[in-house]
């Protein structure tokens, strides 16, 4: 064979080579290729948006924590305002309770000036009476004297 059949011959082997591999070989290689940048691709893509969608999260976790600090400050604050007013209405009824012991007291203390007084003037007309009877020698009457000591309570 001549070198010009055998170049030839190479020529057409080395052509069905390249045809053969860009076919067979190159063409679903460079396809499995393509799919894998894709997959890398997108998954770069998720990732980023997993990442801002856990700022937006941190984000929010945060505003959910100062809502709450804010509600529970509020809570607060109005949990002493109830306990001040509570307090002060104990306060208030403490007063009161006092106040009406106080007139209760008073009351009772008034009754018993009056019991006092009474029985005084009752001692004093007996002793006025057993005085009377010394001094005139003689008993008088109840109803006498009962009449005269009103008439005498009235002048004073």
């Amino acid at each position: 064979m001549s070198i010009n059949a055998t170049l030839l011959i190479q020529i057409i082997a080395f052509v069905l080579l390249i045809w053969f591999v860009n076919k067979v070989l190159w063409g679903p290689l460079s396809k499995l290729m393509e799919d894998r940048q894709k997959k890398i691709a997108d998954g770069l893509s998720a990732a980023e948006k997993g990442k801002h969608e856990l700022e937006l999260a941190e984000q929010k976790a945060k505003e959910i924590l100062k809502d709450a600090k804010s509600q529970a400050q509020n809570v607060l604050s109005q949990a002493e305002k109830r306990g001040s007013e509570i307090v002060e209405d104990a306060k208030v009824k403490a007063a009161e309770e006092a106040d009406r012991i106080k007139a209760a007291a008073q009351a009772e203390l008034e009754q018993e000036v009056s019991r006092a007084r009474e029985d005084l003037r009752k001692e004093v007309s007996g002793l006025v009476v057993e005085g009377a009877e010394k001094i005139l020698k003689k008993e008088v009457n109840a109803a006498t004297h009962n009449d005269m000591l009103e008439a005498l309570v009235k002048s004073i």
